[in-house]
């Protein structure tokens, strides 16, 4: 379990890897040229999901090393697979229609959430024992 933080950082190149593919099937589906990123809806969606992957990959990875950390590693490793279905999930069904990336969406908050707690605890506890 020490190792899953690691797996579920290589797990999240591999889904930041598949939205930036997606995104480029669809610039050469819809015929979207760079750097355009308006146009069919469903290239608009795409880029929505890889964009909006990225911002949450900037909160969720550095949350996870903390927890991992600070003292929670197989916990951290868990709640960073709850992330990634979530993101998961989300991806697949904002693809298909944007209104319904409501759920996957939340999955994954809950899973950064875990994670933040964690993270908070773990390095609170480090500032008060030293």
């Amino acid at each position: 379990m020490t190792h899953l933080p690691a797996l579920v950082t290589l797990l999240t190149v591999f889904l930041l890897l598949g939205t930036m593919w997606a995104v480029g099937h669809a610039r050469g589906k819809y015929g979207i040229k760079a750097p355009a990123t308006t146009g069919d809806p469903a290239f608009e969606r795409a880029y929505r999901v890889q964009m909006n992957t990225l911002e949450q990959t900037v909160m969720f990875l550095p949350t996870l090393w903390l927890a991992a950390t600070y003292g929670f590693s197989g916990w951290a490793g868990v709640a960073g697979l709850v992330w990634l279905a979530g993101r998961a999930w989300y991806a697949v069904a904002y693809l298909k229609d944007a209104s319904r990336r409501g759920p996957g969406f939340t999955l994954s908050m809950l899973g950064w959430l875990a994670l933040l707690v964690m993270a908070c605890f773990g390095v609170g506890r480090l500032m008060l024992i030293g």
